[in-house]
């Protein structure tokens, strides 16, 4: 593609050195580039990208998109206002704008991306239609498929409209769900795209390290909804704090439905069961006139749930998931029986041991940790105890860490409290947050051990055949992130090593 082509619709302040040269790639690692890239000098929270420009020059870089002149160099500099906004504009535009001919989904809230995402694949491959699903665990193209690596929640703008292009090019799939992070809407790692629908989970404490407030977190979330436009659709849950807010802040024309459990929706739970089979409820479609107008029923309508997912965090995915089906113009008995034979998604309430039942989840926030411990509960034996492994990750929002201290307290009979990942932080300072939240450091009910594996290792000492463990924080993460490097850890592992022949 032509510089300027590329450059076409892009807002740009100034060229610098311009010539109509051939882009044939986008790069922002000046490691990674190659001949031919326009190498965009990202601006981050650490890094700048124009102290790299010269090395990417020498690798090959045939052009720069960058916020102020780059000295000493002849190639041509695109300026912009900001490159972390404006790369998503490039990239979308050098991939021909891949989602405008996609069926595209977005998922966002604090917990249950990934799971809603996963079980929307579900549906879509009930219903004889292809799914690619974009998140946590990397991309895939069918949910039989193995994942392919992703580095964030959202990938940046190049690999992110690349997938796209891919997908629907060479797998010839029309259909995407896609889970997206606060992160990559407030940097525009998303601009460009073109989604059909957007599904809200819920709104709670996290990423305050970076957004400061829940305002700025709200707001971020908020943008996915913004940029809906005539005849796409919103799936919100009606019983969030956020909820009335979310709601009110989607365009005029734009098809808006709710689920729930407490708060009157267009779909909704009631009769809700737990037990170690998992969860049961009835489904209530069609309380609301906009529901009844889409099944055209005039009457709502109830359908038992049996599922063998577990806890009422899995009653509002499913909720969330079969809203969007029905959304999206699926029939409600393609969602259910999709969703009735998903066993559950790695790492999200995932029952690893049988005696004791050891359960590992992702759980990495305050609210994701008290709606496991939960959930947790209601499958506890009369006579067993409930204990809770977890930690914090290291150099991410501090006021979550007593919170989440003082909800394991409340909830759980003993907690083990341990390293998540600490990163460049010292682990004791962290565990220290955490016991900031106590209201006792009984030893008989809490025990501290920084080093996970051995903490995991102690549950054996402590844990009893008709316990429940939730082990809590890393979910489906096969690593851990220590101050001079990452190591090989899964918590599934070192559980399975540690309570050997009672292994699922």
């Amino acid at each position: 593609m032509k510089l300027d082509e590329l450059i076409e619709y892009l807002d740009y302040k100034d060229l610098i050195n311009f010539k109509n040269i051939d882009i044939t790639g986008i790069s922002y690692n000046s490691k990674t580039t190659k001949k031919g890239d326009i190498f965009v000098c990202l601006v981050g929270e650490h890094t700048d990208g124009h102290e790299f420009a010269a090395n990417a020059i020498e690798n090959g870089a045939s052009a720069l998109l960058v916020e102020r002149k780059v000295e000493g160099t002849k190639v041509p500099q695109v300026v912009v206002s900001s490159t972390r906004h404006k790369i998503a504009d490039i990239a979308d535009r050098f991939y021909s704008s891949p989602s405008k001919g996609i069926n595209l989904v977005g998922v966002t809230g604090t917990n249950g991306k990934t799971t809603v995402t996963h079980l929307i694949q579900k549906i879509f491959e009930e219903n004889n239609q292809k799914c690619a699903l974009i998140g946590t665990l990397g991309y895939k193209l069918s949910s039989n498929g193995e994942y392919r690596d992703a580095k964030h929640t959202t990938p940046q703008a190049p690999e992110l409209q690349a997938t796209l292009r891919m997908i629907k090019d060479v797998e010839k799939i029309d259909n995407v769900v896609m889970e997206v992070s606060s992160h990559a809407l407030e940097q525009n790692r998303v601009g460009g795209c073109r989604f059909n629908g957007a599904v809200f989970t819920n709104l709670t404490q996290d990423h305050l390290d970076y957004h400061i407030t829940m305002e700025n977190y709200f707001k971020a979330k908020a943008l996915l909804f913004e940029h809906l436009t005539d005849g796409d659709f919103a799936v919100i849950n009606a019983d969030d704090d956020y909820g009335d807010r979310f709601i009110s802040v989607v365009p005029d024309g734009v098809r808006v439905y709710t689920y729930g459990v407490k708060q009157q929706s267009d779909v909704m739970a009631k009769d809700i069961n737990f037990s170690l089979n998992g969860a049961e409820f009835t489904l209530v479609v069609g309380s609301h006139a906009q529901m009844q107008e889409q099944t055209n029923e005039k009457t709502p309508k109830e359908y038992k749930v049996n599922l063998h997912m577990n806890g009422m965090f899995s009653v509002y995915n499913v909720l969330a998931a079969v809203t969007t089906a029905l959304a999206i113009g699926i029939e409600i008995e393609v969602a259910l029986k999709a969703l009735q034979n998903v066993k559950g998604v790695a790492g999200r309430f995932e029952v690893v041991v049988k005696k004791p039942l050891v359960i590992v989840d992702y759980a990495h926030t305050p609210d994701g940790l008290e709606n496991v411990l939960k959930s947790a509960r209601e499958i506890t034996p009369e006579a067993g105890k409930l204990i809770c492994l977890f930690g914090c990750g290291g150099d991410r929002d501090a006021t979550k860490r007593p919170k989440m201290g003082a909800i394991a307290e409340k909830l759980a009979d003993k907690i083990v409290i341990t390293s998540d990942n600490p990163r460049s932080e010292d682990p004791q300072t962290i565990i220290t947050d955490i016991i900031a939240g106590l209201k006792s450091v009984n030893t008989e009910s809490v025990i501290v051990e920084p080093d996970r594996g051995s903490a995991i290792a102690l549950l054996k000492t402590i844990a009893n055949n008709n316990d429940v463990v939730v082990i809590a924080g890393k979910g489906h993460e096969d690593y851990q992130i220590l101050k001079d490097k990452t190591i090989h850890f899964d918590d599934r592992e070192e559980a399975r090593k540690v309570f050997e022949g009672s292994v699922i």
